[in-house]
C-alpha cells in the first residue's frame, strides 16, 4: 500500500529534515534521482539534447542541478529560464560552470526557445513545484505546445505543472507528463491525475522518519490479492460468504444478471437473487438460487441492491426490507436515489456497515455536487452520512466514516461503459459477505474491476478496444489470479 501526502505534509517533513542535514542535500538527493531517470530514460547520454523548463523554486533547482549531471555525461543541456530574475542561484551558476547553455525567455528570445525545445530529445518540466496552484501562465503554455507538437517528451519534476497537486484538476494549459520524477513521498496528484503523470518514479530522499499519516492510500495488487477471501480446507459454501443480490426489474433484466454472475465469479460461497428477473437469472447463472419475491430469499451474510431496480413503490420496498435485516450493504444505482428521494433510509444508514456506490450524479442526490476536490467530497460525504462511499471516476474514491482514503488510479478507462456499475456491486457484495470491512471491500473489489476491464478490453483485440460488462464480468477470474499471485509468500503491504 502506498501513501499519498500534501504539500503540507511534505514541508512540514522536509523541514524537520533538512534541520538535521547540510544546505542543500534535499535537492542534490532530489536532482541525481532525477538524472538518473533521464539517463534510463534517453537510454544513452552523450550527444543528447536536454532543454531544461525552469520556473521559479526548488523545482526549477532540481532540474538545473540535474542538467549539470547530464552535462557532465556529454549531453547538451539548455536551461530556458521562464522567470530568469528568480531562477534557483546555485543550480543556475553550477550549470554555467559546466557549459550548459542558459536563455532567458523573454519577447525577444520566444522563437530561439521555441527551437530549442522541438529540437530536444527531452524536456524537463521544473516549472512550478507542489505549491503551485492554477494553470501554466506565459510563456511556458507556449514552450509545452511546442514539445506536444514535436512529440518531444516531457519528463516532469515532482508534478505535472498546471495540474493542482492536491486534486489532480485542471483549469487550463497544463503539461501531460510522459513520466513523473517525484521525490520523498507519492503526491496525491500522482493518483488522481495518473493519466497526466505517466509513471511516477519515487526518489527517496530520507523523508520516512518524519512523516505523519498520509492523506489518503493507493491499493496495490497484493494487498487486494491477500485479503480476497478464498477456501480453506474446513471452510464451506456457507463460511464462505452467502450474498444476496436485489436488483435488476422487468424493464432491466440485464443488472440482475450482471450483479449476481459478479457475485458468484468473486468467490462467494452462494449467491441468493431476489427480484422479478429471476428467471433470466437462473438461465444464465443455474447455480445462484433465485427467487422472485426477497422474502423467500433466505439467510444471507450481505446484500447488494439498487442495479436497475428501479425507484417506485416496489424498488423502496425492496430497499426498505434489505435494510431491516441489519446486514452489510452495498447500495448502488436506483437504491442511491431511493436514499435521495427519502430521508428515513438515510436515517438508517448512519454507523451501519454499508458501501455505497454513486457515480457523480448520484452523489450529487446524497451529498451535494461534486467539487474539484474529490477527495474532501467523499471525506465529507461518508463522516455525514455514517458509511463508507465510493466516489466513481478514472480515479475512485473510497472513504470510511473514520476518515480513511483509498484512491485507486485506475491506468485506463475501460471500465466506464454501460452495467459495469452493477458488476461492480455484485463483486463488493461478495466481499461483504465474506467478512470484509466494507471500506477494505469497496477498495479491493474497485482493484480487481479495474483490472478485470483492462483483462476484457486485452482480450477484444490490440491495442485494447473497449468490452462490455459481460465481458468484464467474464475477466473477473483472471484478474483475481493476477491479485492473487501478486501476494503469494507476503502479507499486504503498508
Amino acid at each position: 500500500m502506498q501513501g499519498l501526502y500534501t504539500a503540507e505534509q511534505v514541508r512540514s517533513a522536509e523541514g524537520a529534515l533538512m534541520r538535521t542535514v547540510p544546505d542543500g542535500t534535499l535537492m542534490r538527493r532530489a536532482a541525481s534521482g532525477l538524472a538518473a531517470h533521464l539517463r534510463g530514460f534517453l537510454g544513452s547520454t552523450y550527444g543528447r539534447r536536454v532543454v531544461l523548463l525552469v520556473g521559479a523554486g526548488d523545482n526549477g533547482g532540481d532540474a538545473l542541478w540535474a542538467g549539470v549531471e547530464l552535462r557532465r555525461r556529454g549531453a547538451h543541456v539548455t536551461a530556458l529560464l521562464l522567470t530568469p530574475d528568480r531562477a534557483h542561484p546555485a543550480g543556475l551558476a553550477a550549470l554555467r560552470r559546466a557549459r550548459g547553455r542558459v536563455l532567458p525567455v523573454e519577447p525577444g528570445s520566444l522563437e530561439a526557445a521555441r527551437a530549442a525545445v522541438a529540437a530536444a530529445d527531452v524536456a524537463v518540466d521544473g516549472i512550478v513545484g507542489i505549491s503551485g496552484r492554477g494553470a501554466l501562465r506565459d510563456p511556458a503554455p507556449a514552450l509545452v505546445a511546442v514539445a506536444d507538437g514535436a512529440g518531444v517528451p516531457i519528463v516532469a519534476c515532482d508534478l505535472p505543472s498546471g495540474v493542482d497537486p492536491a486534486t489532480g484538476h485542471t483549469d487550463g494549459p497544463h503539461v501531460r507528463a510522459a513520466s513523473t520524477v517525484t521525490f520523498g513521498v507519492r503526491k496525491p496528484v500522482h493518483a488522481l491525475a495518473a493519466p497526466l503523470c505517466g509513471p511516477v518514479r519515487l526518489v527517496d530522499i530520507g523523508l520516512d522518519p518524519y512523516l505523519d499519516e498520509p492523506h489518503a492510500r493507493v491499493l496495490d495488487d497484493a494487498d487486494a490479492g491477500a485479503r480476497w477471501p478464498v477456501p480453506g480446507p474446513d471452510d464451506d459454501k456457507y463460511t464462505q460468504g452467502v450474498v444476496g443480490i436485489a436488483a435488476g426489474s422487468a424493464t432491466y433484466p440485464g443488472a440482475a444478471v450482471l450483479a449476481a454472475g459478479a457475485a458468484a465469479l468473486s468467490t462467494s460461497g452462494m449467491v441468493r437473487f431476489a427480484g422479478s428477473a429471476a428467471d433470466e437469472v437462473r438461465r444464465h447463472w443455474p447455480e445462484i438460487v433465485a427467487t422472485g419475491d426477497i422474502t423467500d430469499a433466505g439467510r444471507t451474510q450481505a446484500w447488494a441492491v439498487g442495479p436497475g431496480l428501479g425507484t417506485g413503490s416496489a424498488g423502496l420496498a425492496v430497499l426498505e426490507s434489505v435494510l431491516d435485516r441489519e446486514v452489510p450493504l452495498c447500495i448502488d444505482a436506483d437504491g442511491i436515489t431511493l436514499l435521495g428521494q427519502h430521508a428515513h433510509l438515510r436515517d438508517l444508514l448512519h454507523g451501519a456497515p454499508v458501501v455505497l456506490t454513486p457515480h457523480a450524479g448520484e452523489f450529487a442526490r446524497i451529498a451535494g455536487e461534486v467539487s474539484a476536490d474529490r477527495v474532501a467530497d467523499t471525506r465529507r460525504a461518508a463522516v455525514d452520512l455514517g458509511v463508507t462511499v465510493l466516489l466513481k471516476g478514472n480515479a475512485t474514491v473510497v472513504a470510511a466514516p473514520d476518515g480513511r482514503v483509498l484512491i485507486d488510479p485506475a491506468a485506463d478507462s475501460w471500465a466506464a461503459t454501460a452495467g459495469s456499475g452493477d458488476v461492480l456491486t455484485g463483486m463488493i457484495g461478495a466481499l461483504l459477505a465474506a467478512g470484509l470491512d466494507p471500506w477494505w471491500a469497496a477498495g479491493c473489489a474497485t482493484l480487481v474491476h479495474a483490472r478485470a476491464a483492462t483483462a476484457a478490453a486485452r482480450e477484444h483485440g490490440l491495442p485494447p478496444v473497449p468490452a462490455p460488462a459481460s465481458a468484464l464480468q467474464a475477466a473477473i477470474p483472471a484478474a483475481l489470479r493476477g491479485v492473487r499471485a501478486a501476494a503469494v509468500g507476503g502479507a499486504p503491504r503498508r
